[in-house]
């Protein structure tokens, strides 16, 4: 168990660190609680009134990236924005418009699959003493890999007509495609538990491992660094190669080796920027000016939950879908294809 001059002493020397790891488990906390809420909405539905009537959580379209794709099809074609799924069209919309300006901040701030996959790379450093290392060669092998996945994605996306989309999301099956992601995990098979365990083994050995090599939505969310609007800068005068900045990557980014961080991996963490002991040696710029360590996360925050309170008030959170619906569609779950 860690002191309380511990944890004072870590939150003096990296503020921003121990600021993101609070942030992570009250946002890891909260999905866990929409996850029960959402549980107990489909309960009520398949056991005929039995158990009480929950409201459904719409956060849980956040895990809804697919369709969400989709309705931005029909979205950015049509101006029709989509009333099945609406959260997840405007979550997905800030996550990955947002990421022009504030990188992958999502994925090192508020997404649960990676706090639990810097948990669980965390859980691995204690068990074996270290985090290991990928080899560069196989590195490069395996990165292009959440690539393929996106593009296939997005292909498919992209070969459907606007009007095939718009039936897409008005069918049954996409209206209830939150039911069946809880319904897979509930009933998870033999493929499913080989598939998560051993994303599990390779996250103990190899920080990130998900996030690094197979995340398709972190991916596209990535791409937004392609503009460079904001990226950390390293002054190679100043700077002692004492490589702590890489240590601390999580994305493993070889930060001591690059003037300017752009690879699409980056997540605007600022584990790097804070672990650098020479002062003005790595720094956040913005258009090229330099901005504090707090900035991108901060901002970034302020953000969402403007976006997400915008979004309730003007009407585009809740799903048109009501009572009566669900009571029809939901006991069919299983059978919905």
């Amino acid at each position: 168990m860690k002191s309380k001059n511990w944890y004072i002493k870590q939150i003096k020397r990296k503020p921003v660190q121990m600021t993101r790891y609070t942030v992570q488990a009250i946002f890891l906390f909260f999905m866990l609680y929409v996850g029960i809420e959402f549980y107990q909405f489909y309960m009520h539905f398949t056991t005929g009134g039995e158990s009480p009537f929950v409201e459904r959580p719409a956060a849980v379209e956040g895990f809804l990236p697919v369709s969400a794709l989709l309705a931005s099809k029909v979205w950015l074609s049509i101006g029709e924005f989509d009333a099945i799924h609406p959260a997840g069209l405007v979550l997905f919309s800030f996550f990955v418009g947002g990421a022009i300006i504030f990188r992958r901040s999502f994925c090192s701030w508020i997404c649960p699959v990676g706090t639990v996959g810097e948990w669980v790379g965390r859980l691995g450093k204690k068990i074996f003493g270290k985090n290991f290392e990928i080899p560069t060669w196989l590195g490069w092998l395996l990165t292009p890999i959440k690539y393929m996945i996106l593009f296939f994605f997005i292909s498919m996306v992209f070969a459907m007509p606007v009007y095939g989309a718009i039936e897409f999301l008005n069918q049954p099956y996409n209206k209830i495609s939150d039911v069946k992601m809880l319904l897979f995990f509930l009933n998870i098979g033999g493929v499913g538990l080989i598939v998560v365990g051993s994303l599990f083994v390779l996250s103990l050995f190899f920080k990130n491992f998900w996030c690094r090599f197979l995340c398709p939505y972190g991916a596209l969310i990535g791409l937004g660094s392609i503009f460079r609007i904001s990226k950390v800068r390293r002054n190679e005068e100043t700077c002692t190669n004492c490589e702590m900045c890489t240590k601390v990557c999580p994305s493993r980014i070889t930060v001591h080796k690059v003037e300017t961080v752009n690879s699409l991996n980056c997540n605007a963490c600022m584990a790097c920027v804070e672990a650098c002991p020479k002062k003005d040696t790595l720094e956040m710029t913005v258009v090229n000016r330099k901005v504090s360590k707090w900035f991108i996360p901060v901002a970034f925050l302020a953000a969402f939950f403007l976006v997400v309170a915008f979004a309730k008030i003007t009407g585009h959170w809740e799903t048109i879908i009501r009572y009566e619906e669900w009571k029809y569609l939901l006991p069919l779950a299983n059978e919905i294809k």
